[in-house]
């Protein structure tokens, strides 16, 4: 993964943090940053740039396991899309996270004002210029505003 302006590294480190303090209020899980390397079971490595772990399933793994590129696909995952990233791929990218089995997937695109989302088993919606996401039952209470990434 090629190094990021400091823009998107802010809006990244934003996301992380938004994220990462729902998690330390429930304790229901683990967040990770974009340099965490998950091994997908079709074999490919990927970078979302924040992921989450529901707590049991992270648990589950052997402590060599968590050392490693882990191989277990998050529950969830974000995507911020920057000016060079080529649209096409991100979307193909985040199938592919919903084949591994992530749960809930929110590519978010400040070029054209718009997140998709992506759930298991449903067809990608596509929101306008929305001010909040919410994390639906998968991360109960978690909401991200997105007045700094629109």
């Amino acid at each position: 993964m090629p190094p990021v302006g400091g823009d998107r590294g802010n809006r990244e480190a934003d996301l992380i943090i938004d994220l990462g303090i729902w998690n330390r209020q429930t304790a229901l899980g683990y967040t990770f940053s974009s340099s965490t390397v998950f091994k997908l079971p079709n074999g490919a490595n990927r970078s979302p740039d924040a992921a989450w772990i529901k707590k049991e399933r992270w648990e589950s793994l052997t402590p060599e396991q968590r050392r490693k590129f882990p191989p277990i696909a998050p529950d969830f995952i974000i995507e911020l899309r920057s000016a060079t990233d080529d649209l096409e791929m991100l979307r193909e990218k985040m199938l592919e996270y919903m084949d591994a089995g992530v749960k809930l997937g929110w590519l978010i695109n400040p070029q054209e004002q718009q997140v998709e989302v992506y759930r298991q088993g449903v067809d990608v919606e596509v929101r306008s210029l929305p001010t909040e996401l919410s994390g639906e039952s998968l991360l109960p209470g978690f909401k991200l505003s997105l007045s700094r990434y629109l």
